[in-house]
C-alpha cells in the first residue's frame, strides 16, 4: 500500500485554471500537489484552443497559396497548384501541443509542484483517492481546488462514434472528408467550419436558432456571414438535427419550414457545446450545492463546504480558458492569505473565425440597459491604411459608452487579426477609461489598432480618418 500524501492544497486538473493555481501556489511557498487523469493543460492546450488555433493557421495558408496558383492574388503572386499532406499538418500541431505540455510540466516542476497522474476521487472533502497505474494513491490536503473542467455534449439522437465526431475527434483527422455537416453554428462549430472548408471540404452548418453565433451582436456576426458564402458554406437556420443516415453518410435533418433533408456528410461534427465534468470523481461524497449543472461558488471561488474551492468551466459560463486562470490565481493567493475577491469587469470573447470576432464588456443593448443614454462610435477598416496593406478591410471597430461621463461600457471589433486587439479593449474597461482616454492615447501608425482611436473620436463627434 502507498504511504498517503499529505499536503496543505490539492489541485484535481491541470488544465489552465489548475496549473496556473498550482505554479502561483508554488511561488508563495504552499506545499501543493495536483492530480491529472490525462495530459497536462487540459482540454485548452490539448484539444481545444491551441491545436484548433493551429489547423485554423494552417487553413488559412493553404487557401492563400491555393489563391495565388488560381491567379486571384491582387499581390502579383502565382504559384504553381498547392498540395495539402494533412497527415503532416497533424503532426505539426501535435508537435506544438507536445512542447507546450512539456512546457507547463516544466513550469510545475521549477513551482516544486508534485503531479500524481491518475483519476481522482473523492472520500470526504479533505481525502482523495486517485487511481494510478501503479495502485490507489491517498492525498489528504488542508484545501483542495476542484478544476475537472468540461467535456462535448453529446447528443442522444447523435452519439460520438464512427462518422459522428466531437471537436477532440476533427482536430486529430488524418485524411481530409470531402464533406461535413456541423451540428450546431456557435464559436467551436464556425471556426472548426471554415477551417475546413478552406481546406476544401464542402461544409454544412445546421443550426436550431435562427442565426449563427447567437451570442453575439447580429452586426458583429453579418461580415462572418458574408465570408462563409464566399467560401461557399452552406448555412440552414431554424433547422435541427434529427440523427444519421442508415449507412452513417449522411445527417437528417429538419428545415425552418418542417420538412426532412439528408445532409451528404462523410464526417458528422457535432458541437452544441461543452458541459461540466461533475461525475465520476464523487461529488456525492461532498455535497456540494449546485448552480444547475455547474458547481456554486462565491466571489473568492469558494464553495459551499469550507476548505473547498473550485474554478473554470467546471463553476459556468463564461467557460473560458483566460477566466478559468485568473480564478487559479486568485484562489492561490487567496489561500495563501492574501485579501483577494472576483471584481473583473469584463472578460473579452474571441471567436476565431474568418473575420475574427472580439467582444469586450458591453453591447449597445446590454449597455442601455445600464445607461439609457448612450454614445457609439464604429470606425471602419476600409478605412484604415494597415488594414488596406493586408487585404483585411472587411470589418470595423465600435466603442460603446456612457453619454453622461463618457465611461466606456464595452467594445467590439470584427477583422482579419482583430483577436490581437483583445487585450487593449479589456485593459480600457478594466481601467475605467473614458471616451477622452482612448481618444488622447497615441495609437502607432500604420496599425489596425488606430480604429480603436479613431472609433472613440467618432463617439466624441470628430473622427479625423472618415
Amino acid at each position: 500500500m502507498k504511504k498517503d500524501m499529505i499536503c496543505k492544497l490539492l489541485i484535481i486538473g491541470t488544465g489552465p485554471g489548475g496549473y496556473i493555481a498550482a505554479i502561483r501556489a508554488g511561488q508563495l511557498g504552499i506545499d501543493t500537489v495536483i492530480v491529472e487523469a490525462k495530459k497536462a493543460g487540459g482540454t485548452c492546450l490539448n484539444v481545444g484552443c491551441i491545436p484548433s488555433k493551429a489547423l485554423i493557421h494552417a487553413a488559412e495558408e493553404y487557401e492563400k497559396v491555393l489563391h495565388y496558383a488560381e491567379g486571384k492574388s491582387p499581390l502579383g503572386i502565382g504559384l504553381a497548384a498547392p498540395t495539402l499532406d494533412l497527415g503532416r499538418t497533424i503532426a505539426w500541431k501535435d508537435d506544438i501541443v507536445r512542447r507546450l505540455n512539456n512546457g507547463v510540466a516544466g513550469l510545475l516542476k521549477k513551482a516544486k509542484v508534485p503531479v500524481v497522474h491518475g483519476w481522482a476521487r473523492f472520500k470526504d472533502g479533505k481525502t482523495v483517492e486517485v487511481e494510478t497505474e501503479t495502485g490507489p494513491q491517498i492525498v489528504r490536503a488542508e484545501t483542495v481546488i476542484i478544476a475537472t473542467g468540461s467535456a462535448p455534449i453529446e447528443l442522444p439522437f447523435l452519439p460520438f462514434g464512427g462518422n459522428v465526431i466531437s471537436s477532440t475527434e476533427a482536430l486529430a483527422l488524418k485524411t481530409l472528408p470531402a464533406t461535413m455537416a456541423v451540428v450546431g453554428g456557435g464559436y467551436i462549430g464556425l471556426e472548426l467550419g471554415i477551417a475546413f472548408a478552406k481546406l476544401g471540404t464542402k461544409v454544412t452548418v445546421v443550426e436550431a436558432e435562427s442565426r449563427v453565433l447567437p451570442l453575439y451582436d447580429a452586426e458583429l456576426t453579418r461580415p462572418v456571414m458574408k465570408r462563409l458564402a464566399d467560401l461557399g458554406v452552406a448555412v440552414l437556420t431554424g433547422a435541427k438535427a434529427k440523427g444519421v443516415s442508415a449507412k452513417g453518410d449522411a445527417l437528417l435533418i429538419s428545415t425552418a419550414d418542417g420538412a426532412d433533408e439528408k445532409i451528404a456528410a462523410e464526417k458528422i461534427l457535432v458541437t452544441v457545446g461543452r458541459k461540466p465534468v461533475t461525475e465520476g470523481w464523487g461529488l456525492e461524497e461532498i455535497d456540494l450545492d449546485m448552480a444547475g449543472r455547474f458547481i456554486k461558488i462565491d466571489d473568492q471561488c469558494r464553495t459551499s463546504m469550507r476548505g473547498i474551492y473550485a474554478i473554470g468551466d467546471v463553476t459556468g459560463e463564461p467557460m473560458l480558458a483566460h477566466r478559468a486562470m485568473a480564478q487559479g490565481e486568485m484562489v492561490a493567493e487567496i489561500v495563501a492569505g492574501h485579501k483577494r475577491s472576483w471584481d473583473k469587469r469584463c472578460i473579452p470573447a474571441i471567436c476565431f473565425t474568418d473575420p475574427e470576432i472580439v467582444s469586450a464588456g458591453l453591447s449597445p443593448d446590454e449597455a442601455r440597459k445600464v445607461s439609457p443614454e448612450i454614445k457609439i462610435g464604429q470606425f471602419p477598416f476600409s478605412a484604415n491604411g494597415r488594414a488596406m496593406t493586408k487585404l483585411a478591410e472587411d470589418g470595423w471597430v465600435r466603442v460603446v459608452a456612457r453619454a453622461d461621463n463618457h465611461l466606456v461600457l464595452g467594445i467590439q471589433a470584427v477583422g482579419v487579426g482583430v483577436s490581437e486587439l483583445s487585450t487593449s479593449f479589456g485593459l480600457a474597461i478594466e481601467m475605467g477609461a473614458r471616451l477622452e482616454d482612448i481618444a488622447g492615447t497615441i495609437h502607432a501608425h500604420p496599425t489596425q489598432g488606430e480604429g480603436f482611436q479613431e472609433a472613440a473620436l467618432k463617439a466624441l463627434g470628430h473622427a479625423l480618418h472618415i
